[in-house]
């Protein structure tokens, strides 16, 4: 498995186009950034190449993320914002190299109407659909996130298995799961189970530890367990360190000396 740094929520001590390089010192080959659009994309381009990093994974445009959006990708009625959301995306994803792109669901008005369910599906999928079509021409995936309803009230995927249906749903071959284990834990019953449930579809993993979104080793995760499953189930792909750290961000790190016991087989195990 190779390892990610989140910059959006690691190394927020310092400017973003600084925390590349931060991340690159850390000891981190790849970086995911979750929002770029407020950077100008020559900038971030040149802040990747001087620190030497890949950038692997960024987020589509998600609304209005100050007035509480969360994704437009189930949302009725806003296809022209999401599809100009896709454009911008794919402008940012073409440049800076990433080809990982997650398209949260939102908070669809009337999420709790029987008559409004089938129009957010009908929604997310036509929505997915043309992301995923446009996407296909740099070989990028498009990634579905379940989020746990405590972080996000309202949202529109608050669990793996209506994640998976609308995976399903859409059935393409660059449309997948994105497996936050800090989200899992919170609204699975067993984290292990939910693994090897999704193995198939997992596209990208992220973690943090809960409670509070904090690094490994501040919360209730068995670290360990999670990623055997996920060798077992036969994920080698990226992991993403997605955490607030409970101080400085490199006074974090220190689970790092645990990473491959974790997630290479054969190795010892710990936390």
């Amino acid at each position: 498995m190779q390892l990610v740094a989140n910059l959006s929520l690691m190394f927020t001590e310092m400017p973003m186009l600084e925390r590349m390089e931060a991340a690159r010192r850390a000891g981190f080959e790849r970086v995911e950034i979750q929002f770029p659009y407020e950077h100008d994309l020559d900038d971030l381009v040149a802040a990747r190449d001087t620190a030497g990093v890949e950038i692997v994974l960024i987020n589509l445009p998600a609304g209005d993320l100050e007035a509480g959006e969360a994704g437009l990708t189930a949302l009725p009625g806003r296809q022209p914002e999401y599809r100009a959301a896709v454009e911008l995306g794919f402008a940012y994803a073409r440049d800076l190299g990433a080809r990982k792109i997650n398209s949260l669901a939102g908070r669809p008005p009337d999420l709790e109407q029987p008559d409004a369910a089938a129009e957010i599906a009908r929604t997310a999928r036509e929505n997915l659909t043309f992301a995923a079509s446009r996407f296909a021409d740099l070989g990028a995936t498009i990634l579905v996130e379940p989020v746990n309803p405590t972080d996000v009230p309202g949202f529109y995927l608050t669990e793996l298995n209506a994640a998976m249906k609308l995976v399903t749903a859409v059935d393409l071959d660059n449309v997948k799961l994105l497996f936050d284990l800090y989200h899992m834990q919170q609204t699975e019953p067993s984290l292990t189970e939910a693994v090897h449930r999704c193995a198939h579809m997992i596209g990208h993993v992220q973690f943090a530890d809960t409670p509070g979104r904090h690094e490994p080793g501040t919360g209730v995760i068995d670290f360990a367990a999670a990623f055997a499953a996920l060798r077992s189930a036969g994920y080698d792909g990226h992991v993403s360190a997605e955490y607030r750290a409970t101080g400085a961000t490199a006074a974090s790190l220190g689970w790092m000396t645990h990473f491959k016991d974790w997630t290479e087989a054969n190795s010892g195990s710990g936390r």
